[in-house]
Order: structure tokens, then C-alpha cells, then sequence
């Protein structure tokens, strides 16, 4: 029997719809509405890179206009309702999830302490007790505030003193929890006193978070293969997930689809066996600037396939062998990405200012596309604290 055939327009919608990015940006972006959007991706990527913002302001701001940093912090400092650990990199997560990461925080004890002493060394191992004390009797630390006898290593981010990398260590394997975050840098507190106990007392065997992972997973993606399953938290091995995968297609639970690729290609994906008769919502023709770091846009090689998008950030690339600016932001018009931009906020000289902006092949840059992108850099100034925007000469490059 032939597989059913999601041609690329649909599965643009789809994935799109998935992704909050289908709808009209709307809505308070705070409390109870910011977390369901948090809720509905799955978690959102922290970065410290802060061009025009950090990378979860931008990603929740893309799909609530209203939303502004200072709405993020109680649901995480306050309220409990997120927590911060690990999916492929440091996220906020909903805490309802936290019972399953208690298989993260098992497996990492085991394969951590290998990878980090040939990485760090092992002195960190050593650091852990003490910290743990420390912590229980004088509250919560950050980095800064411990191993103040150890030398500071001039190396690099990821040239940590031993107390630092014991700090991560007990984060990961889940003895110590992100409490809050000053600036940018974690302050740390013991597990008990963060995450709230109906979420703490619970440890769910390996197979039901495996099998969570995998549901969950799929509902957000809407159609995936079983290594994007594997990927999406990066808790699940490729194998439990390509075995997970073939467990419910011989039940009935999933169906096996061709996704037509931008270049006409197929590709088989599982997805739900009501998926082929859904209709995905047409996408607002609004135009928004993405974060790098988009839950949509993550998978680069996924959005190359599915919408003809060929992205990587170029910061570790020298200047004149750059394509582009070393952190431009994906441009997204109804279902096609239609550019990139090079903007930043100069806060010192209070504007948001343009220096390039390369339309996609096949993109006209009409008087309609520069009024969308207006308005979307005045929604801009508002997120990054500025007043005015400003472009640089010859901003208006050719495509590439």
C-alpha cells in the first residue's frame, strides 16, 4: 500500500502550525498565557547572546508581540512553573516534565564523569561534597561566589575552575537546580528547595519516559523520523527511539508518510494516522524575525529540506570568509524564510540599526515587503529597549 503524500506546502503548514508560528502574533505573553506557549513547544533554548535580545526573549516575542523579559523570570523564579536544565543545550522547561528527566540526571551520572574529567580534569569530582554542604547551610551560589581560592583560567567560556565545574556537574545530574539566573550567570540551590515536591517525588521507570519522550516529541513536530524523535530532547537514544517508533506502527499508534521536500525529494516520517486528513491553518503573511536558535529553524538540515533555507551562524568564521554577518536573523513571510538581516541594538545611541538585509532568491523587495519589515522592526524597538531604527547604507544587498 502506498504511503499517504503530504506535499511541501502542507507540511510547511503543518510544522509551522506546530510551532506557533501559523497564527497572528497575539496575546498578553505573560503568566498563564506565556507558559501554555512554553508548554506548547516543549521548552525554549537560553543563549547569551544579546544582539537585539537573548534567544528566548526573541523566540517568545516572534509569537507574542507583547511579551517582554521581565514576564519570563516568576514563572521560573517565583512560581516554579519552568525549570532550567538540558534538551540539546540549556533550556526552560515546564516543570509538570520534570519527573522525566530523572532518567537524564541517572545517565549523565554515569557518562559525565568520564567525558568531564578528560575535559576538566578531576578535581571537580572532589569539589562536589563541599559544595553540596555549603549550599545546604548558606543558601544559594553562582560561580563567582565559590572556589574563591582556585585560579581563574583566561582560556575560554568553557575553561571552568574546579568549583565552577562541579557546580554543572551537580546541576546535571540533578542534585542542584537553577533557582535563578543574575544577568546571565546560574545561581544554584539545592534540588529539594526549587522544584516543588509533587514533581520531585516522582521517578518514572525508563520505558514511560522514553515513551513520553517520543509522544511528546511527535506532537510538536507533527511528522518526524525516528532520529528527530531521538533529537528533539536529546534524552532518548537513536535506538530506544527507532525502537519506540516501530512498536507503535505494528499497534496501529503511528503511520508511515512521505514528506515532498522543497526540492521535490520524498522522505518517510511517522506521524499520527490522523495527520494526512488534517488542514493545516494558511499562515499570517506577517512578517517576523526569527531568533537563530528557533525551535523551528534548529534542525538546520530540516529547514534547508523543508523550506529551502540554508542557515549556519558564521561567528567562528573569519571576516573575510563570511557569506554573512556572524549572527543574522532568519526572515519569515506566511510559510517561506525570505532573508536574512543583520540588525543590532546599539543601546548607547538608543536605535535599532540595520546594517544589511539579503532577500532569498526569487524574493522581490518591494514597497509591500520594506512596510512589513518596518513594522516589524518598530514592534523590535520596543523588545530591545530602544526608540528608533536606522539602516546603513547600501543595507540592501543582493541575494547570494
Amino acid at each position: 500500500m502506498a504511503r499517504p503524500l503530504i506535499d511541501t506546502a502542507a507540511a510547511r503548514r503543518l510544522f509551522l502550525d506546530r510551532h506557533a508560528l501559523s497564527e497572528t502574533p497575539s496575546g498578553p505573553g505573560r503568566g498563564d498565557d506565556l507558559y501554555q506557549l512554553i508548554e506548547r513547544l516543549g521548552f525554549v533554548q537560553i543563549d547569551s547572546i544579546n544582539r537585539v535580545a537573548r534567544a528566548h526573549d526573541m523566540i517568545l516575542f516572534a509569537r507574542r508581540p507583547a511579551y517582554r523579559p521581565k514576564h519570563l523570570a516568576p514563572l521560573l523564579e517565583r512560581d516554579r512553573k519552568l525549570f532550567e536544565h538540558w534538551t540539546h543545550d540549556a533550556s526552560l522547561i515546564p516543570t509538570a516534565f520534570f519527573p522525566h528527566w530523572q532518567l537524564r540526571f541517572a545517565r549523565d551520572a554515569v557518562d559525565l564523569p568520564e567525558k568531564w574529567t578528560r575535559w576538566q580534569g578531576d578535581t571537580f569530582q572532589g569539589a562536589c561534597a563541599g559544595l553540596i554542604e555549603r549550599i545546604r547551610e548558606h543558601g544559594p551560589v553562582s560561580s563567582a561566589e565559590v572556589g574563591e581560592d582556585e585560579p581563574r583560567s583566561k582560556g575560554g567560556w568553557w575553561d571552568w575552575h574546579p568549583s565552577k565545574a562541579a557546580l554543572e556537574f551537580l546541576w546535571r545530574t540533578g542534585a542542584l537546580s537553577v533557582t535563578r539566573r543574575e544577568g546571565f550567570r546560574k545561581v544554584y540551590d539545592l534540588t529539594d528547595r526549587v522544584i516543588p515536591a509533587p514533581q520531585r517525588s516522582l521517578a518514572p521507570p525508563p520505558e514511560e519516559t522514553i515513551d513520553w519522550a517520543c509522544n511528546a516529541a511527535l506532537d510538536r513536530l507533527g511528522f518526524a523520523t525516528s532520529g528527530e524523535l531521538a533529537a528533539f530532547w536529546d534524552k532518548v537514544t537513536p535506538a530506544e527511539a527507532k525502537t519506540w517508533v516501530a512498536t507503535n506502527l505494528a499497534s496501529g499508534q503511528l503511520m508511515e508518510v512521505d514528506i515532498q521536500q522543497q526540492d521535490g525529494k520524498l522522505r518517510r516520517s511517522i506521524a499520527r494516522p490522523d495527520l494526512p486528513e488534517l488542514t493545516p491553518p494558511e499562515p499570517t503573511s506577517r512578517m517576523r524575525i526569527l531568533s537563530p536558535f528557533d525551535p523551528a529553524l534548529r534542525d538546520r538540515k530540516r529547514a534547508e529540506r523543508l523550506f529551502g533555507f540554508h542557515y549556519r551562524i558564521e561567528i567562528f568564521v573569519p571576516e573575510p570568509q563570511r557569506v554573512y554577518g556572524y549572527y543574522v536573523y532568519p526572515m519569515l513571510e506566511g510559510d517561506r524564510i525570505i532573508g536574512r538581516i543583520d540588525v543590532n541594538a546599539e543601546r548607547d545611541a538608543d536605535r535599532l540599526h540595520v546594517t544589511a538585509l539579503w532577500p532569498e532568491r526569487g524574493i522581490r523587495w518591494g514597497k509591500g515587503r520594506q512596510n512589513k519589515l518596518e513594522s516589524e522592526l518598530d514592534r523590535m524597538t520596543r523588545l530591545a529597549g530602544v526608540s528608533k531604527v536606522t539602516y546603513e547604507d547600501g543595507w540592501l544587498r543582493t541575494p547570494r
